[in-house]
């Protein structure tokens, strides 16, 4: 449950953001004649500016049109321009539209959040179910309440999370 919670931080913090950081563009997978990799494997990520990031493709020329097409679907409202085997990533100016889409996909991420946590109790509770025989009645209710509090706290957390950062983002 805790793994679930740090995931929807780490996510919150890489594409749910209005500040730009080369971290930013990481998390994009880029898809090459060898598989699926991560642009930061592949290039190397820069920022010039707030408003520019570099990525830098000259150890793998030949993915240059594969990561541009990659950052364009990248949800995130980017527009690359190449310039050889350098790709320059403008950052536009956030407006409110934009803002808005983001608290979007923060509950979005959070909805997917707490599925897993639903995944991660379901799991829970039949480990438990399938040790009946080994444990009491009361045994086993006392740890099924227990797992469900948990489950319960976390996703209170995962609301609390997703508020803080929808404030944040319409200020």
């Amino acid at each position: 449950m805790k793994s679930v919670m740090e995931a929807l931080k780490d996510n919150f913090n890489k594409t749910v953001n209005i500040r730009t950081s080369p971290g930013s563009l990481d998390h994009i997978t880029v898809v090459t004649a060898d598989g699926k990799l991560a642009l930061n494997q592949i290039g190397q990520i820069s920022m010039k500016s707030p408003q520019l990031i570099l990525v830098n493709m000259a150890s793998f020329p030949e993915c240059t049109a594969a990561a541009i097409k990659a950052i364009r679907e990248s949800g995130m409202n980017l527009n690359p321009e190449v310039e050889g085997t350098l790709i320059r990533v403008p950052i536009p100016k956030v407006t409110r539209e934009h803002r808005e889409m983001l608290v979007k996909l923060a509950k979005q991420n959070t909805n997917k959040a707490k599925d897993s946590l639903r995944k991660v109790r379901t799991s829970a509770m039949n480990k438990l179910k399938k040790s009946k025989d080994k444990a009491s009645e009361d045994t086993i209710r006392l740890i099924e309440k227990q797992i469900s509090q948990m489950a319960d706290d976390t996703v209170a957390e995962l609301d609390r999370h997703l508020a803080v950062k929808t404030k944040e983002l319409l200020g």
